[in-house]
Formats: structure tokens, C-alpha cells, sequence
């Protein structure tokens, strides 16, 4: 509890014991040690009497005992026995100790009789023994006039012992802490209290501009019979340590507070808030303008470097440096201080008494200006580098703290940006890692849904923990032959980059099986024996990447529909998906039982599709697990409670997501969420015109001016020309290769498109016909004149699609010339 007094007078060779209120002894100095023969350990927390050398003495102890309590102390002479034997007669001086934590003590003086004959014992004590100590003492009068200085309090520039003696502290110095000083003294004259472990601040006359520390015991002097002569005080410059405890608690601060988030600019802001005003007055950290971007900072160029201010705090309202540098970017020359810092890896100090002589000042000319307004005396630049990157440098200023910074304010600067620094380069990595994966998942979902007359359609994506992740969920539109829309929806196993690779994958096959217009159950089967062949692929890869990207796929789920505008009828499977809300005209929402699948990947079950019908202006609700569950709530209730979302009344269908989003999500998903929304127009009947054909080569002429009068009622006659052709070959085609029965069907939207079905299966291909050939070059010349063609096949046989693009006002008539 007192172990610094111990050590004080163990310095000063007193020897001192310290008990506690119960009269057992908890300190013990060595001169204690050498006077009496036991050392700490075998004496501490045993009871003082042990030492008495007689049954007298220790009845005598306990009168003793109590004139300490009534009096606040004793002196007088007592017999202990040596550790040896041997008698000793000591004079003691017992007097009350207070520690700061406010319990109470007893210290105990003592002085072998035989070698210091006479009553006053403080005396003796103060001549022969303090005088060369390394502790400061001092014995003032009772009206706190120096009497007695020992050498230390004159060592090292302080106050001359000739200039003490005769005068109160106050009239020797004027500095603030001095006043205090003196208000401690008067305190305990007054009151006889001692003061220990009391560390002041302050100037010392020596060194005015740099801040010191010392420590202090004050005590009351008294003699034998209680006379009060003073006080004396005990006083040790503490500086160095006291710097080092602060610049370890500084540290350790900074290790707490500095790299909370993964973000750059809240990074360096971190180091600035940190260093201000516990270091620095002024902290600005600018940083290369590449580890903003999280790329790796290319090497010094010979014309200087670009920075970018990052984090800026200063003391001063309005100070240049802290406000106008926020994302300011600054070009420095070669030969600046801020380049020859970063390029050299090497602090720069500089002194800023003379501003002339300053190259950090000269380099820019408004910052002689802002010196001296703000008293800038010291700058110190250092700096920020991590595992051999250089990222960019921190500049430390001092105005108001009055020290200067010295190589010990250079060497804690250092280890202070060193620890930002490694939390800046792991946010800096963490950026670009961050930035290829959402770049990676931006270019795998779609940009723009593909949406047009026949749906309207609105979309919400949150990955688990966003934003700052990337997940496997996913979802598309995918515009089909014949007017039709794909929307699809599926979940990956996992989140992260591997998630979203393996999404992309999934999303590009769909795409790919999309185009070749396969029924949902078709489309589903090829894709699970895709996922297989991946499976397969990857569990052959022992790395760590391969493990992840076949776990990730295993037991994907995908949900595929398919609208007709034209019948508006839907078509859907899925593949261990959850199914769709649909939401109807009169607002009830239902969940259809469609068909279960099995995920992605297993191969053992097949899949079904299911038709639904739906009116116009029916909501589809695609949506993945995570949208509904949650830890908090099962799927069940996740359900209802979209339901319930669904349900509320919105003009649009960005409302309906936030009104879902809103329910649903309040707080970062824990797992991928994906929400695709879609309300269906149907093609009125005037979009659509149909024909039954006989199966004769007279009936091509029939379909031609079919076509025809119908081009001329929706007023496109510019696409007559072509539309013949087109109509000619495949009606041709079909009553020569196909059966019966045998219809045409054109669809005005914005494209016209023209399809012919026929009872057959055979698949018609394009080929290059010789200059002999009489035939062969219709569905070349289709290939040329359509925007696209294509076969998709139905349950009764197959139908060819091709689509033109509609006629702009204007359009030139030059295609059918060329076609000519």
C-alpha cells in the first residue's frame, strides 16, 4: 500500500516501518533490515510486538497504542530484541500515514540509541543522512520559509539554495503549480496530515517550455513534546517515467480505439481522434489516393506523390489543416517534406521558431501565415507505412502544449502509426477484396430487369451482413420467344465470393437453357445435372476453393416460371424452392402448391411443372428463404408475415419492396435475401391475330394476304414486304416438312412477331445453298432479314418464331429496296 514511501526512504537509508491500524507491520525498509536483522519477508504482516524485548514492553505497548490514537503520535525510546539475540535500545517517532485510497497507518522512525545520542531525532536524521540523498528534502518554518534545501533540490538549473532560504515557494516562482504547492505545505502545518503519492505538473525552472512531473510527500515536523516546527517534503522529478506511463496509456488507447471498422477514411480519422490533444494539438493523416481505392500504391514517381486528405482533429476551431484538407487531394512535389518522409520511410522534426528556416513552411506559402495566427511551434511528420506499403503520412502539430516534441515524442509517434497503420492496410485490402467481390457479384445479378408491357417488375437484394458482403441468392428476367418472360429465382448454399461465383454460373446456365425455350421441368432437370458435373468437377479438387465451391452448389434451389401474356397463363417448377406469393386483384394473397422438387445437385427425383392462370394485374412475389426466415421467427410465421406485406395497398411496386423490406428485414439479414416482384398485363386482343392453315401448297398465298390486311390494320405496312417472305418460307416449310395441324399467329408488341406451328418435331436447321440449288436459302434469307428467329417445341409438335423490329417514324423504306 506504500510502497512508494518505502522506496523513497530506502533511498534515503531511514529506517521506516509502516503498520496498519491493527499494529501489524506492512512496510519495511532495508535500513530497517540492516538495524534490526529481519528482512521484509519475515516480519511483514506479522504484529510489531513480536520485536519488544520484554513482557514490560509489550504491556507498555498497548498505553503506547492508545497516545498515538488520542495524541496522533509518540516518541520515546523502547528495547527490541535483534534478530540475533542481542538487545537494542531505539528512539522511535510514530506518526499517523493516510494513503490515497483513504484507509489509515502508522510510520514508525527508528534510530539506534547507542549511535546517535540525544532527543532530537529529525535532526539527526536531516544532516547526516539527506543532505547527498537522490530525493529532494526540504524543511520549511511555520511560515513556510525555506530553512534546510539538500543538494538534489539545487541540482539540474533548479532554484540556487541561496535564493530558498529566507522565502516562501510562492516568492521564488510564480507558476500555477507552485501555488498549489504551497496551499499543500500550509495544509498540512495546519492540520498534520501528511501527503503522499501526489504528483504534480508543471514547468521546471530549468526547462520552461517542456511540461515535468514530480512526486511529493509533504509531512508535519514536530519535536519530543509535540511542538509543531514545520514541515519538510520529500520531492523527486518524475518526468521520464510519468512521459513513459503516458505514452503507454496513450498505446494501449490507441490499440482499443484505432481500427474499429474496415474503412479507410474511419481509419485514419481513428489515428487523428487518438493523438489529439493527449499528443498533438493539430493531426492531420493524409493518405496515397491508390489505398483509398484499396489498390496497392505504385512506387515513387520523380514528379511527387498524390495524397488525399483522410483523417483530420484539431483543438482549434476553423484550423486550416483539420478543416479545409477533408478528401482534399494534395499534389506534392519531390523534394516536399511530405514526399522525402514517405520516399526515405524516415520522421521528419522540425522547429518552427524561425518559420524562414522551416522547409515545411516555405513549401506552401499559406502556412507561414496560419503559424503565426494559431502559434504553431512544432511540426513533426512521420510516416504510414505497413508491411513494406507505403500508404501515406501523418503530420503531428503543437501550439498550445507548450513542450516542443523531442526524439522521445518522435520515437511514441512512430509506434503510434505503426499500430494505425497495420489496422489502415488490413482496411485497405479489406477495400479491394470487398470491391472485386461486389464487382463480381454486380456484374453476375442483372443490371436492368428486362422488363416491357407485359410486366411490371421491381426487385429487392441484401446480402447477409449488408452491405459489406456479397452472397449466392439471385434473380432474373429473362425475355422468351412468342412474347413470353422467364422469372427465375435461386439461393446458393453459403454467402461470400465463393457463393457469388457459383451464383453466376447458375444464373449463366439458366440463360443459356432459357434461349432454347425448355419447359420449366426440362430447364430444371439440365440444370441439376449441370450442378452434378460440377459437383463431380470440384469434389475432385482437394484445395480449400474447390471444398467451397461444392459445397456451395450442393443443394442450391431454384424457382422457374414462365408467363404467356397472349393465354396469360404461367407456367412454373421448382427445385427445393420455396413457391411464390401471388397476390390477386382483390388483394388475398395465396401461396399455390406446386409440385415439390429436390434441391440442386442430388439427381434422384424429377421435377414437375404446374399452369397457373393469371388475370391481369396479378402480383407473382419470388422470393428466397431469407426473405422469410429469420432466427427470431420460422418459416411459418415468415410467411403470414408476408403475406401481410403483400397485402397492404401500394402504387407501386418499389412500395410493395419497401413495405415487404420493411416487415421483414428491419435489422441486417442473416442469411441472403432476394425479393422479385411482378405484376402481369396480358396482350389485348387486337395485339394478336391467328389462323388455322390447311396442310396445301395453295393455302401460302391465303397466309400471305392474311398478313398482309392484318399489317395494314395495325398500320405497318412498311412491313409488308419482309412479312411476306417470312410468312412464304415457313408456311412453305411446314405443309413440306411438318403436319397437320398447322396455325399462324402474329403479335404486335414492340417487335411484330410471326410464328407458324406445325404438328411436327423435326428441327428445321439453316444451311448454304450451292449456286445450282433451285431451293434451301429460305431460312438464310429469314437469318438476314429478322431481328431473330428460332424453334421452340410444345407438347403437340414445334413452332418457328421470328421477330421484326417495328418501324420508326423515321425509318427508310431502303430494306425491302435492299432486300430486293
Amino acid at each position: 500500500m506504500f510502497d512508494e514511501p518505502d522506496r523513497l526512504f530506502d533511498v534515503a537509508h531511514i529506517a521506516l516501518a509502516v503498520l496498519d491500524g491493527q499494529g501489524a507491520v506492512t512496510g519495511w525498509t532495508s535500513a530497517a533490515e540492516h538495524l534490526v536483522g529481519y528482512a521484509p519477508a519475515e516480519i511483514v504482516n506479522q504484529p510489531s510486538m513480536t520485536l519488544l524485548d520484554s513482557r514490560e514492553d509489550r504491556a507498555r505497548a498497548a498505553s503506547v497504542a492508545e497516545q498515538c490514537r488520542v495524541q496522533g503520535g509518540w516518541d520515546g525510546v523502547v528495547a527490541v530484541r535483534h534478530r540475533d539475540g542481542r538487545p537494542l535500545r531505539l528512539r522511535l517517532r510514530i506518526f499517523p500515514l493516510l494513503n490515497p485510497a483513504g484507509g489509515g497507518g502508522w510510520g514508525v522512525l527508528a534510530q539506534e540509541m547507542q549511535r546517535t545520542p540525544g532527543s532530537e531525532l529529525s535532526r539527526m536524521m536531516l544532516e547526516p543522512l539527506l543532505v547527498h540523498s537522490p530525493v529532494g528534502v526540504a524543511v520549511l518554518d511555520t511560515d513556510l520559509r525555506y530553512l534546510w534545501v539538500n543538494d538534489m533540490l539545487t541540482y539540474g538549473g533548479a532554484v540556487p539554495r541561496e535564493q530558498r532560504l529566507g522565502r516562501r515557494p510562492t516568492e521564488i516562482a510564480s507558476h500555477e503549480h507552485v501555488k498549489h504547492i504551497e496551499e499543500a505545505l500550509r495544509k498540512v502545518l495546519e492540520t498534520g496530515t501528511p501527503v503522499l503519492n501526489w504528483e504534480m505538473f508543471g514547468p521546471a525552472p530549468a526547462d520552461p517550455t517542456r511540461k515535468h512531473a514530480w512526486w511529493t510527500c509533504i509531512f508535519r515536523l514536530e519535536d519530543s513534546v509535540g511542538r509543531v516546527l514545520g514541515v519538510w517534503y520529500m520531492n523527486m522529478d518524475n518526468t521520464d517515467r510519468w512521459r513513459a506511463r503516458e505514452g503507454l496509456a496513450l498505446l494501449t488507447e490507441a490499440s482499443a480505439r484505432i481500427g474499429s471498422t474496415l474503412d479507410v477514411v474511419r481509419t485514419a480519422q481513428e489515428l487523428a481522434e487518438v493523438a489529439v490533444p493527449r499528443f498533438a494539438d493539430v493531426v492531420a493523416v493524409d493518405l496515397l489516393e491508390a489505398v483509398l481505392h484499396g489498390d496497392e500504391p505504385v512506387s515513387a514517381q520523380a514528379a511527387g506523390l498524390v495524397l488525399r486528405g483522410a483523417g483530420q482533429q484539431s483543438i482549434h476551431d476553423g484550423f486550416p489543416e483539420a478543416t479545409e484538407r477533408a478528401n482534399e487531394v494534395l499534389h506534392c512535389s519531390s523534394d516536399s517534406v511530405s514526399a522525402r518522409c514517405l520516399n526515405d520511410g524516415l520522421p521528419i522534426l522540425e522547429s518552427l521558431a524561425d518559420v524562414s528556416s522551416s522547409a515545411w513552411v516555405t513549401e506552401d506559402p499559406a502556412r507561414a501565415a496560419m503559424v503565426r495566427a494559431f502559434r504553431i511551434h512544432s511540426v513533426l511528420v512521420v510516416p504510414v507505412r505497413a508491411r513494406g506499403v507505403r500508404l501515406g503520412v501523418a503530420t503531428f502539430l503543437r501550439s498550445q502544449r507548450p513542450d516542443p516534441f523531442d526524439q522521445d515524442d518522435v520515437g511514441l509517434a512512430e509506434e503510434l502509426v505503426a499500430r494505425a497503420a497495420v489496422c489502415l492496410d488490413n482496411a485497405r485490402r479489406y477495400t479491394r477484396e470487398r470491391r472485386a467481390a461486389l464487382t463480381l457479384q454486380r456484374s453476375l445479378l442483372p443490371r436492368g430487369l428486362a422488363t416491357d408491357t407485359v410486366l411490371e417488375v421491381a426487385s429487392r437484394y441484401l446480402p447477409a451482413g449488408a452491405p459489406h458482403t456479397v452472397g449466392g441468392d439471385w434473380f432474373d428476367v429473362i425475355p422468351l420467344s412468342g412474347a413470353r418472360v422467364a422469372l427465375v429465382v435461386g439461393d446458393v448454399v453459403g454467402h461470400g465470393t465463393h457463393a457469388a461465383a457459383t451464383m453466376g454460373r447458375l444464373r449463366a446456365a439458366v440463360h443459356t437453357l432459357a434461349n432454347q425455350d425448355l419447359p420449366p421441368d426440362e430447364l430444371l432437370a439440365h440444370l441439376d445435372d449441370l450442378v452434378i458435373s460440377l459437383i463431380e468437377q470440384e469434389g475432385a479438387d482437394e484445395t480449400v476453393e474447390g471444398r467451397a465451391v461444392a459445397s456451395s452448389v450442393l443443394g442450391a434451389t431454384c424457382l422457374y416460371a414462365v408467363y404467356d401474356p397472349v393465354t396469360r397463363r404461367c407456367t412454373m417448377a421448382r427445385a427445393g424452392h420455396l413457391p411464390p406469393a401471388i397476390v390477386g386483384v382483390d388483394g388475398t394473397v395465396t401461396f399455390p402448391d406446386l409440385p415439390p422438387g429436390p434441391p440442386l445437385g442430388l439427381g434422384f427425383l424429377p421435377f414437375e411443372s404446374a399452369e397457373l392462370e393469371l388475370p391481369d394485374d396479378t402480383l407473382l412475389a419470388l422470393f428466397t428463404d431469407g426473405v422469410i426466415d429469420d432466427r427470431d421467427r420460422d418459416v411459418d410465421a415468415g410467411l403470414a408475415q408476408l403475406a401481410d406485406a403483400l397485402a397492404v395497398p401500394a402504387p407501386t411496386l418499389e412500395d410493395v419492396c419497401e413495405n415487404v423490406t420493411d416487415a421483414l428485414l428491419t435489422d441486417l439479414p442473416s442469411d441472403d435475401a432476394a425479393l422479385l416482384l411482378a405484376r402481369t398485363h396480358g396482350l389485348d386482343a387486337s395485339q394478336v391475330a391467328s389462323w388455322d392453315l390447311a396442310c396445301d401448297p395453295a393455302v401460302v398465298a391465303d397466309a400471305r394476304h392474311l398478313t398482309v390486311r392484318q399489317l395494314a390494320e395495325w398500320g405497318l405496312e412498311e412491313l409488308q414486304f419482309t412479312s411476306e417472305l417470312v410468312i412464304s418460307e415457313l408456311v412453305t416449310n411446314a405443309i413440306r416438312y411438318g403436319a397437320e395441324p398447322i396455325r399462324l399467329r402474329l403479335i404486335r408488341r414492340d417487335v411484330l412477331i410471326c410464328e407458324v406451328a406445325d404438328g411436327s418435331s423435326t428441327s428445321p436447321r439453316m444451311r448454304h445453298a450451292r449456286t445450282t440449288d433451285e431451293g434451301g436459302r429460305g431460312l438464310f434469307l429469314i437469318a438476314q432479314l429478322a431481328r431473330r428467329w428460332g424453334t421452340r417445341y410444345t407438347a403437340s409438335g414445334k413452332i418457328i418464331w421470328v421477330e421484326q423490329g417495328l418501324p420508326t417514324p423515321d425509318t427508310s423504306p431502303s430494306i425491302a429496296t435492299q432486300a430486293a
